[in-house]
């Protein structure tokens, strides 16, 4: 795919003006330049710059990351995943069957280990030890060039469709419960987290209205104005500025004032918003459930 600087911005979450600096004092990136003298990116220097980003948050200076060629990146993210490993023998086989099984396309193999993790630990353990460290780990492989879109898709279907599953499989919230709008913002499509919140909810018999993905603000205020809504739950995982992360949250919370909203993902730069009183940040699955369920 093409890509212009903004492109670049808005994936990875760094100023236009930031990446020309990178580019013109450390050669970060080298555009390339269409018939007509316009500069573009392709998916490889994408990624380099999803992976400089990366090492610049753990650590590195941006000047000594730039300074690395592609392999050189390459082996401290495979160190990444290789520390992101789970802490059991039993988990990590899961993990890695799973992959097997979904880079090869093989939707019977991949369903059955699946089931077989859900079934022995049950989908809470299942998703906080196999799903959510194998969308990780998907994630740093294709930062790798280690698979490709549609095998990325491949494994993320099959899991939604699982949890969708398993959602069906509970009963109805509760008519006196909590009333919960779960959605994602226009510009986010990933909601494997989401739906696992939604099953978290109707688990603990809440009610949720479930929007999904790619939500208009527009849309968003229709479905709050029909509805007699008690908490907003919303992710924000892909790196954006933070200025305007503040300005769709400040502009949400003042147009919902009558319950809680609450937000879950990216940690980064979550960490760097300034939260309305009536916003709460959900750190962890964990935070949610102790929420539904307050220690008396």
């Amino acid at each position: 795919m093409k890509y212009s600087i903004a492109d670049l911005e808005k994936l990875s979450g760094v100023q236009s003006h930031t990446i020309r600096i990178w580019e013109q004092r450390y050669k970060a990136l080298t555009p390339h330049r269409s018939a007509g003298n316009t500069r573009y990116y392709d998916d490889e220097q994408l990624r380099r710059l999803l992976n400089l980003v990366t090492l610049n948050h753990s650590g590195i200076k941006i000047s000594q990351a730039c300074a690395l060629s592609n392999e050189e990146i390459n082996n401290i993210i495979q160190q990444t995943i290789d520390q992101s490993r789970a802490t059991t023998g039993e988990f990590e086989h899961y993990i890695n069957q799973l992959l097997i099984d979904g880079l090869a396309y093989n939707e019977l193999a991949f369903n059955k280990v699946l089931s077989q993790a859900i079934k022995q630990h049950h989908l809470n353990k299942a998703y906080e030890q196999v799903i959510y460290p194998l969308l990780n780990r998907l994630g740093m492989m294709w930062q790798q060039d280690k698979i490709c879109p549609a095998q990325e898709h491949f494994l993320s279907n099959l899991i939604r469709q699982k949890l969708f599953s398993v959602i069906d499989s509970l009963p109805s919230g509760n008519p006196s419960g909590s009333t919960w709008l779960l959605f994602l913002p226009e510009d986010e499509g990933h909601d494997i987290g989401l739906l696992f919140a939604k099953y978290v909810l109707r688990n603990a018999q809440q009610k949720v209205i479930y929007l999904g993905s790619h939500v208009p603000i527009s849309s968003l205020k229709l479905a709050i104005n029909d509805n007699q809504v008690d908490h907003l739950l919303f992710f924000m995982t892909h790196a954006r500025l933070v200025t305007d992360a503040q300005h769709y949250i400040n502009e949400l919370a003042l147009q919902f004032t009558s319950g809680r909203i609450h937000l879950a993902g990216n940690s980064r730069l979550l960490s760097e918003i300034k939260l309305p009183d009536h916003v709460s940040w959900f750190k962890s699955i964990g935070d949610l459930e102790k929420y539904i369920h307050p220690i008396s």
